[in-house]
């Protein structure tokens, strides 16, 4: 189960650069439900999620760079780029920042995930994290891949 709250942060924290961060690349294959591959540094991932904006099913399994080079090619919408920061919270939380490029530069998302609903509910987000978007479709990387939160749309 993956339970998550998204947010649009009103600033990036500072320091940025202190933090360790991934290089992602991700495309869907279906939205409906949701089958991603990624492409995370040097690993290779496909995933299905169920539905549900807060909560969530969601299996992982690992591609060759083969496949997911194949897979690739059969992806709707978008290719998704994005630098994703882990970020440190109090209570051994992590803000996974992510900026965006290509076709989405400028957008960005952070998320937190927890381990369960209630805890999800009971967080109190730093004051740079803004609006909270976890229950606004057009924020999930899914949606964002047909186009959701380009200029005309946005």
């Amino acid at each position: 189960m993956e339970i998550e709250r998204k947010f649009i942060p009103r600033r990036l924290p500072e320091h940025l650069e202190q933090y360790p961060f991934h290089e992602i690349e991700q495309g869907y294959l279906c939205t409906d439900p949701v089958v991603r591959i990624r492409k995370k540094d040097d690993a290779y991932i496909l995933t299905y999620k169920s539905s549900g904006l807060l909560a969530h099913e969601e299996y992982e399994m690992p591609l060759t760079a083969e496949s997911y080079q194949h897979l690739r090619r059969k992806a709707d919408g978008l290719l998704i780029a994005k630098r994703r920061y882990l970020i440190p919270l109090d209570g051994q939380l992590t803000a996974e920042l992510d900026i965006f490029k290509n076709e989405l530069d400028g957008a960005l998302l952070v998320e937190v995930e927890f381990s369960s609903v209630e805890e999800a509910d009971a967080f109190c987000p730093p004051d740079w994290f803004g609006e909270d978007v976890t229950y606004d479709i057009r924020y999930h990387n899914s949606e964002m891949s047909k186009g959701s939160l380009l200029p005309e749309n946005g």
